[in-house]
């Protein structure tokens, strides 16, 4: 990419004369005034905030954060990822990756000029994507040339993302969603959905084998109970029989077991 041609003279604004809120960045001290987004770029703000944000190596990021590299020099990406502090105030440098959202009535001397101050600042990558015509984004890195990805292919960035994701991650909400949440599982430790999937069925499979194992000894229990008076020859009735069909706790069952070889009736099984 061409270096834009920067405005003649250093103007006479500094940094620490704007305040968070106030409708202008600064370049080499003149003033450009960004006004609000409109729905579409303001929704892909927001995904594109999602995706990179829950990468798993990404331990911070921001939307609209200021960076001041120079007295003269404030720009806000749409989307920083990395180098935002949780602290007021203008952050100094630049972030390793800038995402930018371009749309109907971009000032394209304006953003060629931010992503050459940015580069110069120190960001490693910034991204600028196409809302307008084909979808696409265009890749900026520093020392090479500009590429430009388009909806299929994948992008990457080393060192600052762990994952890569698809072009249209960063517009489409369901791409958005699929790519979020496996940065979201893999900070949990999980690798993808279908590992979360696989370690739910053995999970099920061990409860389940566990609940088999604990209903066979009540089952156990509760014949026990009845063979012990049948060798006596007392004879359990349909009443008895219900109320230790009805019992599942093992160690009442165990209690019955050891009265049903000492009583004289079977009548006092159930007796305290």
């Amino acid at each position: 990419m061409k270096n834009p041609t920067i405005r003649q003279g250093h103007g006479p604004f500094h940094a620490d004369q704007l305040r968070s809120g106030d409708p202008y960045e600064l370049s080499n001290g003149h003033p450009i005034q960004c006004l609000p987004t409109g729905g579409r770029g303001s929704k892909a703000n927001l995904i594109g905030g999602l995706v990179l944000g829950t990468d798993p190596d990404v331990e911070s990021a921001g939307v609209d954060t200021g960076y001041a590299p120079t007295p003269g020099t404030l720009r806000a990406p749409d989307v920083a990822v990395g180098n935002v502090p949780d602290a007021p105030g203008w952050v100094a440098g630049a972030p390793p990756l800038a995402l930018e959202y371009a749309d109907t009535g971009q000032d394209e001397a304006d953003l060629a000029l931010k992503i050459s101050e940015l580069l110069a600042a120190g960001t490693r990558y910034v991204w600028v994507v196409r809302l307008t015509g084909p979808r696409r984004v265009e890749v900026h890195e520093s020392g090479q040339a500009m590429r430009v990805c388009y909806p299929g292919d994948w992008l990457e960035a080393p060192g600052i993302l762990r994952n890569r994701f698809l072009v249209e991650s960063l517009y489409d909400p369901q791409a958005a969603a699929t790519a979020a949440l496996r940065n979201l599982l893999q900070r949990q430790g999980y690798r993808d959905l279908d590992e979360v999937r696989g370690e739910g069925r053995t999970e099920g499979k061990a409860e389940g084998r566990a609940e088999g194992r604990a209903e066979g000894a009540v089952e156990s229990l509760r014949g026990a109970v009845l063979d012990v008076l049948d060798g006596r020859g007392m004879i359990a009735d349909a009443a008895m029989r219900a109320r230790l069909e009805r019992c599942a706790d093992p160690a009442q069952l165990r209690r019955w077991l050891r009265r049903a070889a000492t009583l004289d009736d079977a009548a006092d099984l159930f007796e305290a």
